[in-house]
């Protein structure tokens, strides 16, 4: 399955909040993404091909999918050489939401007829997940970051402007209930304070993202742009690990190395790719490590930090505590 980090033209990210019904991640403030099909997408890679878990044009169709489905946002490029967003009226658009989500329409197939191309080379691939093996639904999930345009040319005047998209609206409770762009810094507080839950791929990646981003509708265009070039600059490393894996190819299946005396957290690692990938030269974060308190209700207490300042706070913890055993 593939999954989006959406990029506001003011540099806030979307997120949509799961119903509370759902079978995965129930209640949960997501980034738009689902399943792929092979009806919408074209060829998915059979769980024992290499290809299962590699950047595809399947993973890319459905990411772009599935965002129109579940916000009503369509990545899309006009055919009419501008390169700018397609733009589609609000019925027409609302309709072929419902149409493409039953299967009655075909999605690329409906952007052609509208005069566009499904802008499938602006994703950039932004790590991948798999579900640990200790979980009965496992998932493979391709990450991408979309920025949408900081500027559109008017069909009218033909002159640049501010990007206007259509306000993001939920799929009307199939999924979600609700689609919001905020900063990501604000989601991560609203989740330290227990307001959305947030699980740990969607919380690590956001807090990789916040210190470049700090959107406000006031800055100026350059600034702004300045910000992404920060983020595309930080995608292109390796996050400072030594392994020299870039983001677009690590690969993290979150497992638990400790569980946390003082607070009673889960310590995650994120550097094994998971049993799929051994021995494929792929790996994930050796430098940071997720704490996560495990409840009925979800996750919570969530923070991102270095794995080095966590092993060395619990080897001070147990020479305060020598009662207390790892």
């Amino acid at each position: 399955m593939p999954s989006i980090l959406l990029i506001s033209p003011s540099n806030e990210i979307l997120l949509l909040h799961r119903v509370r019904t759902s079978s995965s991640f129930a209640s949960a403030h997501v980034f738009p993404g689902g399943n792929l099909s092979t009806s919408q997408d074209g060829e998915i890679p059979a769980p024992n091909d290499p290809r299962r878990h590699v950047d595809g044009l399947a993973y890319r169709m459905g990411a772009i999918r599935e965002c129109f489905e579940e916000s009503g946002i369509l990545l899309a490029r006009r055919n009419d050489g501008s390169s700018d967003l397609l733009d589609v009226e609000e019925s027409v658009r609302e309709q072929a939401r419902k149409d493409i989500h039953s299967g009655q329409v075909n999605f690329g197939d409906w952007v052609k007829e509208m005069g566009g191309t499904v802008d499938t080379e602006s994703l950039i691939p932004f790590t991948r997940w798999i579900t640990p093996t200790n979980l009965p639904k496992r998932f493979t999930t391709q990450m991408y970051i979309y920025f949408l345009p900081l500027t559109q040319t008017s069909r009218t005047t033909n002159v640049p402007s501010k990007t206007v998209i259509p306000t993001p609206t939920s799929d009307g409770g199939l999924e979600h209930t609700a689609a919001l762009f905020a900063p990501c810094s604000t989601w991560l507080s609203q989740a330290r304070r227990d307001e959305v839950i947030l699980f740990p791929p969607q919380y690590y990646l956001m807090s990789l993202l916040s210190p470049f981003l700090n959107p406000s509708p006031f800055l100026p265009e350059e600034e702004l742009q300045t910000q992404r070039d920060k983020v595309l600059g930080f995608v292109k490393g390796d996050g400072g690990d030594g392994k020299g894996i870039p983001w677009a190819d690590k690969v993290m299946s979150p497992i638990g190395i400790l569980m946390r005396k003082s607070d009673r957290r889960s310590v995650l690692g994120l550097e094994k790719p998971g049993p799929e990938l051994k021995g494929a030269g792929r790996g994930g974060d050796e430098k940071r490590v997720v704490l996560v308190k495990f409840s009925k209700d979800g996750p919570r207490n969530v923070e991102v930090r270095e794995r080095v300042e966590i092993l060395a706070e619990e080897k001070e913890f147990q020479k305060k505590n020598p009662a207390e055993k790892l």
